[in-house]
């Protein structure tokens, strides 16, 4: 399914319109972090399989669900789970639930994702926000003819990361005792974890966490217009730094243990918006 179907994107809009009503703000829940979507109230959700033009993840923890709900005296949209490259789908699939987002009049995405560690100051159970992100996927979800009814040709990502939403949530985080940084996150194809030499390679070009997503809907969305917040869970250290082999069960099972945090974080910030 091609992001740039424009009457797809409206077909999938007005399904979840009529199943979910509307939001102005959207979060996209990474690996583990997904049980935000429980701590909404009135929620309403439906299948992703429900969704004209979603694809389901095939990737563990992700439940593939759209839900609706209010936290914090705010509706909000989750996605309950995301697609990624290393299940075979290129960047304009993944960016498609984006473009719908932007179809619905979502003008704030905060996306979240599971990341490894790369600056050894971090440990597992931390949180960082994003600051910055390096794509070293070869992967651009604007790739092909411009959709021009969402943005222009060449966007600006100079602050791709919206500043004030990252005061935002590092007041909040303060407010609640929670251990958020501020980083560079870098975005690797996966699905094979990434070696020692890639890891120091990482950290000498600046990068403080590493992952498998979020690039392509971050550059999705400031295409769209949409302001972002980005936030990634350290549920691991990366290859090389500590000496044990890296597994999808560390990484679900830190999710795991910091998702009250989280919750009570994210509905900090959507009080503060």
């Amino acid at each position: 399914m091609s992001a740039y179907d424009l009457s797809a994107i409206d077909r999938a809009a007005a399904i979840i319109r009529g199943g979910c009503g509307s939001a102005d703000i959207a979060l996209i829940a990474g690996s583990g972090l997904g049980g935000f979507a429980s701590t909404l109230t009135n929620r309403s959700t439906l299948p992703y399989g429900d969704i004209p033009g979603f694809t389901v993840s095939t990737a563990p923890g992700h439940a593939g669900k759209w839900v609706s709900g209010e936290c914090s005296g705010k509706r909000v949209y989750v996605m309950s789970g995301r697609i990624h490259c290393y299940e075979g789908h290129d960047a304009q699939t993944i960016a498609f639930p984006i473009r719908v987002m932007a179809r619905l009049n979502v003008h704030t995405l905060i996306v979240t994702n599971a990341a490894g560690g790369v600056n050894t100051s971090y440990k597992p159970g931390d949180f960082m926000v994003l600051s910055d992100f390096i794509n070293f996927t070869g992967y651009n979800p604007l790739c092909g003819a411009n959709l021009d009814d969402f943005g222009p040709r060449f966007p600006d990502m100079s602050q791709a990361l919206d500043g004030s939403l990252i005061q935002t949530s590092l007041d909040a985080a303060s407010s609640l005792g929670v251990t958020a940084h501020t980083g560079v996150y870098a975005m690797m194809s996966g699905p094979s974890y990434e070696t020692p030499a890639e890891i120091r390679m990482l950290r000498i070009l600046g990068a403080d966490a590493v992952g498998m997503s979020t690039v392509p809907e971050v550059i999705a969305a400031r295409h769209s217009g949409i302001r972002v917040l980005g936030i990634s869970c350290i549920t691991n250290m990366a290859a090389g730094i500590l000496p044990q082999p890296l597994s999808h069960e560390e990484v679900m099972e830190t999710g795991d243990r910091v998702k009250e945090s989280f919750s009570q974080w994210v509905c900090k910030i959507l009080a503060a918006l």
